[in-house]
């Protein structure tokens, strides 16, 4: 797709659909056949390696990573005990559910998300706001207890 092409499906500024293409580990699109024919392109592509997950819009398409495993890597990598994930969409799932806190954020443009495995613990929780004044607001009510408070 062209800056303009994502432009127009994101509702980004054309200088953020061209920083948004600027890819180096997944490749998303837009799934255009019949579910029978998405089930099919699916298993030919896993059983070439490569994972697909739904996002908020798109399909993306990453040779067997996942966002579930990023995670843990960088976390391990850095000795993080406390990991926070935040995510909006189907292909955030395995994250939010992996991480010590997800916070699911609100998502007017796609499919959403179930109940998720952390919820009713309160591991996992929704924002009211969506995008990034959701994004924002879950982590400043995260973080407001770590920093101490001028008197």
């Amino acid at each position: 797709m062209t800056d303009a092409q994502v432009a127009a499906i994101t509702g980004l500024s054309p200088e953020a659909a061209a920083l948004a293409r600027q890819r180096h580990f997944s490749e998303p699109g837009l799934w255009q056949g019949t579910a029978e024919d998405r089930a099919a392109f699916l298993d030919a592509l896993s059983e070439l390696g490569i994972a697909a997950r739904s996002g908020g819009r798109f399909l993306t398409l990453s040779f067997g990573a996942t966002k579930a495993g990023r995670m843990a890597e960088i976390a391990a990598r850095y000795g993080a005990e406390t990991v926070i994930a935040l995510g909006d969409a189907p292909n955030d799932r395995e994250m939010l559910e992996a991480a010590t806190c997800g916070v699911v954020i609100r998502n007017d443009h796609g499919p959403g998300l179930p109940e998720l495995d952390g919820e009713a613990a309160g591991r996992i929780r929704r924002s009211a706001l969506p995008g990034p004044e959701g994004w924002n607001a879950a982590i400043l009510d995260l973080t407001a207890g770590l920093v101490p408070q001028e008197s």
